[in-house]
């Protein structure tokens, strides 16, 4: 018989998911309270400043109690949910669902790291966590010091109960980002009661805290664009203020929309870019195409054309595959090319990476291009295909547009932007007629060359697009 000492609670926290994240919003549940979980099986779908990320469970056992509901935003280290592994844990399952600041099995931090290790290897480990990882290399969470105590105050900050903790005792907060803003805001949080897992003060509750003090008149208002608790309290009403206040449909600039927002402005302030750009006669490439396609084999795409002349072009000039050190103040050119593309999606622009785009052909580059494409709409990017590009490809002439001005997307060096295709009379052997003409341009960091690598890299470029057969030894 299986006694409940054969059984063991194992916390999961919410693991590093790498590139600097340092919090995660729930979008979907995978897993329910009561339910057997598998060694690595997914167990929540996040959404990060990066992508869309299933997080795999290291442990195996029964889901005891899950945190946070779906919408809401939850920092790196904090707890996700509770496992009861061993034998005979599913016999010991909860009856009920505690919720997402239910009541978790109590475990101690010893506890959890001592059996962590002693748990079943893991083989989907993602950064920060994993059975199969050394303990002492693992993501820790730096204990909370306990701050001075302060007087009490009359009346709880945030329209809840004042904490009845005693002064001397750690405030339960885990992120840095929630004191930063309680400690800009002159706020105590020991004034706060925590909605999270066992009082846990989390980002939502300072916020409504300072929006409460705002209707008031006693605290200044939180930035705007900040969010509210999704499913908890209303928000407190706007303040009054003697300064109008525009009008219109306020959006807040986070997760993927707010990463590119502060990528594209970092480019625009670090890079000193410069644009050209030409016309090219594209007949013969579309002619080409169909040629290719009409053999039989897989089909070939247009963009999978144009990357292969890409990379040849890079090939003749490195220059324009670099990146600059600004601390060494020199230029690194890369020995690999990692071609990022632009992809509009429901989630906003996002730059999926073909890795070592050089050594792929045409038909392996139309394969990848179309992987990429289809999991950058359905969300399921992962953060390392977001990163690590070193050129990239933007064509907007699927948006009906001749021309445009690219922003390089830091820290590489260049990005070629291609318009859209169409009729239009052109001079060709010496006579007018309608061709298939397309804008090329060309923005380039003037740190790494100047116009003459510029302009023979895109005159390179133009001639393969109107002479393919230039490309006909590597593709």
């Amino acid at each position: 018989m299986a006694h409940a000492s054969d059984r063991r609670s194992l916390e999961f926290k919410l693991p590093d998911l790498g590139e600097g994240l340092t919090e995660a919003e729930i979008v979907r549940w995978l897993v329910e309270v009561g339910e057997v979980v598998a060694v690595d099986q997914p167990v929540v779908e996040v959404e990060t400043a990066k992508a869309m990320v299933e997080v795999p469970c290291p442990y195996g056992g029964v889901v005891t109690a899950r945190f946070g509901e779906e919408g809401s935003e939850l920092p790196v280290g904090a707890p996700l949910l509770t496992v009861t592994v061993g034998e005979g844990a599913a016999a010991g399952r909860p009856e009920r669902d505690p919720g997402a600041g239910g009541a978790a099995e109590e475990t101690t931090a010893e506890a959890t790291k001592g059996e962590a290790t002693k748990a079943e290897g893991s083989g989907n480990v993602l950064v920060g966590y994993g059975t199969s990882e050394a303990p002492a290399r693992r993501r820790r969470v730096r204990p909370v010091r306990p701050e001075p105590a302060e007087p009490q105050r009359s009346a709880a900050a945030n329209g809840r109960s004042v904490r009845t903790a005693e002064p001397e005792g750690p405030v339960p907060v885990i992120s840095p980002l929630v004191r930063r803003l309680a400690r800009q805001n002159d706020l105590d949080l020991r004034e706060l009661t925590g909605s999270g897992p066992d009082g846990l003060i989390l980002r939502a509750d300072v916020e409504y805290a300072l929006r409460a003090a705002t209707a008031q008149g006693g605290r200044t208002a939180v930035p705007e664009g900040v969010a509210g608790v999704a499913g908890q309290i209303p928000a407190a009403p706007a303040p009054m203020s003697s300064a109008p206040r525009p009008g219109g449909i306020r959006t807040p600039l986070k997760g993927v929309r707010g990463a590119v927002a502060d990528k594209l402005s970092r480019s625009r302030r670090e890079i000193p870019d410069a644009t050209c750009w030409v016309d090219a006669d594209a007949t013969e490439l579309m002619r080409a195409r169909t040629a290719m396609n009409a053999a039989g084999g897989p089909k070939i795409s247009l963009v999978a054309l144009l990357a292969r002349i890409c990379t040849a072009a890079l090939a003749r000039f490195p220059e324009l595959n670099s990146t600059v050190d600004t601390q060494a103040r020199e230029v690194v050119q890369l020995d690999h090319v990692h071609l990022g593309f632009a992809a509009q999606t429901d989630r906003g622009l996002v730059v999926p990476v073909v890795r070592d785009a050089h050594a792929r052909d045409a038909e392996g580059l139309t394969a990848e291009f179309a992987r990429l494409t289809e999991a950058a709409r359905a969300g399921r990017l992962t953060p390392g295909e977001l990163t690590g590009s070193t050129f990239t490809l933007n064509n907007y002439g699927v948006f009906g547009v001749d021309g445009s001005t690219p922003i390089i997307n830091h820290p590489e060096a260049a990005m070629l932007g291609v318009g859209r295709i169409i009729p239009k009379p052109w001079v060709h052997e010496g006579e007018l007629a309608v061709r298939q003409v397309v804008q090329l341009s060309l923005t380039f960091d003037h740190r790494v060359c100047d116009g003459g690598t510029a302009g023979g890299f895109l005159r390179y470029v133009a001639d393969c697009v109107e002479q393919p057969v230039v490309l006909l030894r590597t593709l």
